[in-house]
């Protein structure tokens, strides 16, 4: 998956939390300015971050790497 798809998925996972980019990285103790990052396809989350994120967002490790959640 790229980084475009990554963060467009990941943003849209966050809006139907109901979330702002500061309340998810409140969750995952970094800056909004990462989820930003990372929403806008200028990066990733580091590895050790993304069982915390999928948590956060309510979906599995696999859905998140995978980019789509199970039908």
């Amino acid at each position: 998956m790229d980084s475009i798809q990554f963060g467009a998925f990941v943003a849209q996972l966050r809006k139907e939390k109901g979330l702002t980019q500061r309340e998810l990285a409140d969750l995952l103790h970094v800056t909004d300015k990462a989820v930003s990052k990372w929403e806008t396809g200028k990066g990733f989350p580091d590895v050790k971050l993304l069982e915390p994120l999928a948590q956060a967002l309510g979906i599995s490790l696999v859905e998140l790497i995978r980019g789509e959640k199970d039908p």
